[in-house]
C-alpha cells in the first residue's frame, strides 16, 4: 500500500531542497509582486522548467526522445515503477501474450523496425524493440528504473508539483518536485482480481494473467481460465496443448475476428502473411519506399474501422455478418451448442474487438470445456462451485478478468485546494478530463492516455506522439510567455463531456454490453474511447486551444515576454526572413 501524503508536506516548507529549487530554479515570489519592469531580454527567450514524467512506457519512452529533440532548456526526469523498461510489454508475459494491432503499424514514426517477425507481434518483440529505442536514442539518461511514484501534490504557493519517489529495491522514500507533472503510467496498468466469494481459499496455484509468474508450469494440469476478454482469447489456445484439462469460463458474448488479418494488404497485393519471410524483411530493409507505402496502406486499413462502428450504416451491418459468418465457421462442430451463447446480439466493436487466432478452433479440442450460462458462487480450496452447484475441481486457477478501468490513480495525486483525483473520478463518479489530457482544479499536469483517449482505435505509439507534441506546445508557451500554471477550464471539460455523451450512442461503444470502455458496466457514460475516428482524433490534436486553458504568470503581467524589443529569430545565424517563406502546416514551437 502507498504510503499517504498530506497536502501540507510540500506547503508548510519543512523540505529544505525542495524550498531551495522552488526559490531558486522555479523563480517564483511568493510575497507580493515587485512594480513592473520590462525584462532585458529579447522575446522567444525560454525559461527553465523541470519536467517528471510517471512510467517508462511507450508514452514515457516517446516523451524523452521529443523532449531531447524538440524541447529546449528543460530537465526531465521519467520515474518507471518496474526494474526494466516497456510498461505494458514489460510486465504482461502471459502465454499467448501479443498486440493485437500489425507490428509495422505498432511503432514509433521516428524508429521504424522493417524486421518484425509477425504480423501480431509477441510481447518479448515489443520489449525488444522498447529497448533498442531507448539504447539508439540514448534515452536511458532520462529514466530512473525501481523507481515509483508513491504521491504528487500540488503546492499553489510556490506553482510547483512535490513528489514523494519510492526506491523499490531500497524501499528509501525520497522527495522530488517539477513545474510539469505528466503521468504515462497507463490505462491499463492496475490490474485487480475479480470480485469472487473465497477466491484467495483456493489452494492450488492461483494465477492473475496480467501478474504472471515465470515459475508457472501449466503441463499435465487441470486449469481454469476465467474471461474471455483479449487476455483470455489469447491465453486459451496458447496453453491448450500443453494442460491435461481446460475449463474455460465465459461470462458474456464477444465478437472473436481473426479473419480481419487478412484484409491488411502484404506484399504485392497478396494477403498478409502471419509470419514474415526473410524474403519479405529483406524488401523492407533496402526499400524504404516499398516498406513506407506498405506501412500507409496497413494505416489506412485500421484508419477506416471507424466506419463500421457507426450504428445503423452499411459497413456495421456487413461487419456483423461477416463476423457471426467466420465465428460459426471456426466454431465447427461446436456451433450448434455454443454458437448462441457465444456470438453476441450486440454491435461489433461494442466490446474490443480481437483477433482471437486459434481461440475459438479450442473449443473443438478434447481437452477442452466450455462453460457458459452459470456463473461463479463461489471458490473453495479444492476448486469452484457453480451457481447450478456443481463443483469443478482444477489445479490451477487462471483470472483473465482485467484491470480497475476507474483511471482513478493507484497513488493520491491532489491537486489545487485539496482536490484528490481518486476521490474526482472513484466509483461511483465517472472519469471526465479534456481531450483525455488534463483535469480542472490540477494545474501543469497532463496525462497520456487519460479518459476518452483513442485507445481502441488503432496503434498507441503514433497516439502518444500526437499527445507528447500537444504538450509540448503547451510547455514551450509556459516557457516562453512567462506563464508559471496552465489549467484547463472547467467549462471546457463540461462542454467536452457533453459532447461525448451526446455522440456515442450513434455508435457501437455506446451499445448494451459489459466493456471496460464504461468501466466494466453494460449501460453508462463511455469513457474509454475517443468520440471520433482516429484522423478526427490526429487532426483535432494539431494544435492547443489554447482559449480553453487559464493561465496564471510569473509576474502578473502576460506582455512581460514581449521583453527588450528584439526577438531571437535575429540572433546571429537566425533567418530573421523566415516570413517571407512560403507558409506551410506545422506545429507550431517559439
Amino acid at each position: 500500500m502507498a504510503p499517504s501524503i498530506s497536502s501540507t508536506t510540500i506547503a508548510n516548507g519543512e523540505d529544505s531542497v525542495l524550498t531551495e529549487i522552488a526559490a531558486v530554479g522555479n523563480g517564483i515570489k511568493t510575497h507580493s509582486q515587485p512594480p513592473y519592469a520590462v525584462l532585458d531580454q529579447p522575446l522567444g527567450t525560454k525559461r527553465h522548467v523541470r519536467i517528471i514524467c510517471i512510467g517508462a512506457g511507450a508514452s514515457g519512452i516517446n516523451m524523452a526522445y521529443q523532449t531531447k529533440n524538440f524541447l529546449q532548456d528543460v530537465d526531465l526526469v521519467i520515474y518507471e515503477k518496474n526494474p526494466q523498461i516497456g510498461g505494458t510489454w514489460y510486465e504482461n508475459r502471459y502465454p499467448g501474450c501479443k498486440c493485437d494491432i500489425p507490428s509495422h503499424n505498432y511503432q514509433f514514426t521516428w524508429e521504424p523496425n522493417p524486421n518484425w517477425s509477425q504480423v501480431f507481434s509477441p510481447s518479448e518483440e515489443i520489449e525488444e524493440y522498447l529497448e533498442h529505442c531507448v539504447k539508439k536514442h540514448g534515452l536511458s539518461r532520462y529514466i530512473r528504473c525501481s523507481h515509483r511514484v508513491v504521491g504528487a501534490v500540488w503546492n499553489n504557493e510556490k506553482s510547483i508539483w512535490g513528489l514523494q519517489i519510492e526506491n523499490t529495491e531500497s524501499k528509501v522514500v525520497h522527495e522530488d518536485w517539477c513545474g510539469f507533472l505528466l503521468n504515462a503510467g497507463g490505462i491499463l496498468n492496475n490490474w485487480k482480481w475479480p470480485d469472487i466469494p473465497g477466491l484467495h481459499s483456493f489452494g492450488g496455484n492461483l494465477i492473475h494473467s496480467a501478474n504472471w509468474p515465470e515459475s508457472a508450469n501449466l503441463k499435465g494440469k487441470t486449469v481454469a481460465v476465467i474471461g474471455n476478454g483479449s487476455t483470455g482469447i489469447q491465453i486459451v489456445p496458447a496453453i491448450q496443448p500443453e494442460v491435461k484439462e481446460l475449463v474455460h469460463l465465459i461470462r458474456s458474448p464477444t465478437w472473436v475476428t481473426p479473419g480481419a488479418a487478412s484484409r491488411y494488404p502484404s506484399l504485392g497485393g497478396a494477403e498478409m502473411p502471419d509470419i514474415f519471410s526473410e524474403k519479405q524483411k529483406e524488401i523492407f530493409r533496402t526499400d524504404d519506399t516499398t516498406y513506407t507505402a506498405f506501412r500507409k496502406q496497413v494505416e489506412r486499413e485500421i484508419n477506416s474501422k471507424f466506419r463500421m462502428l457507426v450504428n445503423g450504416g452499411e459497413l456495421a451491418e456487413k461487419a456483423r455478418k461477416n463476423a457471426y459468418e467466420s465465428m460459426i465457421t471456426l466454431l465447427g462442430e461446436r456451433a450448434a451448442d455454443l454458437g448462441h451463447k457465444i456470438i453476441p446480439d450486440f454491435a461489433v466493436g461494442c466490446r474490443r474487438i480481437t483477433p482471437g487466432v486459434g481461440y475459438l478452433e479450442s473449443f473443438s479440442k478434447p481437452n477442452v470445456r466450455v462453460v457458459t450460462g452459470t456463473s461463479i458462487k463461489r471458490i473453495e480450496p479444492n476448486g469452484l462451485v457453480m451457481s447450478d452447484g456443481e463443483l469443478i475441481e482444477v489445479d490451477v486457477l487462471i483470472c483473465a478478468t482485467g484491470f480497475d478501468v476507474s483511471f482513478a490513480p493507484r497513488f493520491p495525486i491532489i491537486g489545487r485546494n485539496g482536490v484528490s483525483l481518486a476521490d474526482t473520478w472513484g466509483e461511483p463518479k465517472v472519469a471526465r478530463a479534456y481531450l483525455s489530457l488534463a483535469v480542472p482544479e490540477f494545474p501543469n499536469f497532463f496525462m497520456f492516455l487519460g479518459p476518452n483517449a483513442p485507445i481502441s482505435h488503432g496503434s498507441v505509439f503514433t497516439i502518444t506522439e500526437y499527445v507528447s507534441k500537444y504538450i509540448m506546445q503547451l510547455i514551450t508557451k509556459a516557457q516562453v510567455e512567462m506563464i508559471k500554471t496552465i489549467h484547463v477550464k472547467q467549462q471546457a471539460v463540461d462542454d467536452f463531456s457533453a459532447h461525448v455523451d451526446s455522440f456515442m450512442p450513434r455508435t457501437a461503444w455506446g451499445g448494451n454490453c459489459r466493456s471496460w470502455f464504461k468501466r466494466g458496466h453494460a449501460d453508462g457514460p463511455v469513457t474509454g474511447v475517443h468520440p471520433g475516428s482516429r484522423v478526427h482524433w490526429f487532426h483535432a490534436m494539431e494544435r492547443p486551444k489554447f482559449e480553453d486553458f487559464d493561465y496564471e504568470y510569473l509576474n502578473g503581467n502576460r506582455f512581460q515576454y514581449l521583453g527588450n524589443g528584439f526577438s531571437t529569430r535575429e540572433e546571429p545565424g537566425c533567418d530573421s526572413t523566415w516570413y517571407l517563406d512560403e507558409m506551410a502546416p506545422r506545429f507550431l514551437y517559439y
